[in-house]
């Protein structure tokens, strides 16, 4: 089949949710098909709302010839309404890749219910969509209001060939010195990093050092903000900002570490504590969205309330000073990695289910 892909930006960008579209792309033309990459550039999300009205999209959507249109959710405010206009000229069905919904993060009160309002109109014109989580498939049908065509892929954890056994896991989490924490994530304020940062300040000198792994560019005023705190306290030394990295680096900085934080406000699915567990790490994680899914209190990680720096520094200093937990703790989540699905599996599932939409639609 040629299938198209609408996405923000470009598929190297290095989160969760573009790594998953990545994969699937690959497995797609692996299979024989061809995929056609549709990118929009980054904006604001009322500039994203005129692309609906964009002339040039419009063509672009209808000449392509495709036999079925994928749209990551992210790009939803370019598409509620362009989406209705296509269905008008062409017969394509289009399919969506939800990672989690925008109103679902914290907003305020009006911006929320705006979001919602986008979101809700945009679900409604899809022929179905593929949910990377069990929590994110709920809030699509309670938002959208119904249960349309669907299907569950969660993502799968094995990015990675070279991963370290049982006994390296034992021995790093016994190794004594400060506590190495990882931060996985793009620095912006969903992900949580003001409240890491606030957590690891509050422990005394010597607990624990931190990795900053990700974008640093997305909003620069909120890192510039989290610096300023650091060299007010004199913890500048403590914190190391790696940014964007590649896979193999990525790799090695989650196999040198001993527990992984990102504290989110919620997550869809959370791809990034299952990929820290591959190596052993321990997650801690935000209580809201579709972490519990993966993460399980105090067998292979902790949840805690987003912004609960108090709490957070308290899970944190426990791992650091009892060993003998961390290290059980770091076995419990690798065995976890070991339990799940692969990537190959996931892809799978979701070429599957873009074929069934489209024999669906040529019976229809």
């Amino acid at each position: 089949m040629r299938i198209g892909l609408v996405i923000y930006g470009d598929l190297s960008y290095t989160s969760g949710g573009f790594l998953y579209d990545r994969k699937v792309v690959e497995r797609l033309e692996a299979g024989g098909d061809e995929a056609v990459i549709i990118s929009l550039p980054w904006r604001r999300y009322g500039q994203h709302l005129l692309d609906n009205f964009s002339p040039r999209l419009y063509r672009e959507l209808v000449d392509r010839n495709l036999d079925l249109l994928v749209e990551d959710e992210l790009n939803h405010p370019s598409l509620f309404l362009m989406n209705r206009w296509l269905k008008r000229r062409t017969k394509v069905p289009i399919v969506a890749i939800v990672h989690h919904l925008r109103w679902r993060e914290r907003h305020p009160s009006v911006m929320k219910a705006f979001y919602r309002s986008v979101e809700h109109w945009y679900l409604r014109g899809l022929d179905g969509w593929v949910s990377v989580s069990k929590t994110t498939q709920q809030d699509v049908i309670s938002l959208g209001g119904r249960e349309g065509p669907s299907r569950v892929c969660r993502p799968g954890g094995n990015r990675w060939q070279n991963l370290p056994g049982t006994e390296e896991i034992r021995i790093r989490a016994e190794s004594g010195g400060p506590l190495r924490l990882v931060f996985l994530g793009n620095a912006i304020p969903r992900k949580g990093l003001h409240t890491l940062i606030e957590a690891v300040m509050s422990l005394p000198e010597g607990c624990c050092t931190l990795n900053v792994i990700g974008h640093l560019d997305t909003l620069p005023d909120y890192v510039a903000g989290i610096h300023a705190r650091l060299e007010e306290n004199s913890w500048r030394d403590r914190v190391g900002f790696a940014g964007a990295i590649s896979g193999e680096q990525v790799g090695e900085a989650l196999r040198a570490a001993d527990v992984l934080v990102v504290p989110s406000a919620y997550e869809g699915y959370g791809i990034v504590y299952l990929e820290g567990m591959a190596f052993g790490l321990p997650a801690i994680g935000g209580k809201d969205g579709a972490a519990r899914e993966i993460i399980r209190e105090g067998e292979n990680g902790y949840l805690v309330d987003y912004g609960d720096a108090v709490t957070l520094a308290s899970r944190i200093r426990n791992l650091s000073e009892d060993r003998a937990l961390l290290g059980k703790m770091s076995a419990a989540a690798r065995r976890h990695y070991d339990a799940q699905s692969t990537w190959e599996n996931t892809t799978d599932c979701v070429r599957n289910f873009l074929y069934e939409i489209s024999a669906n639609a040529i019976i229809r």
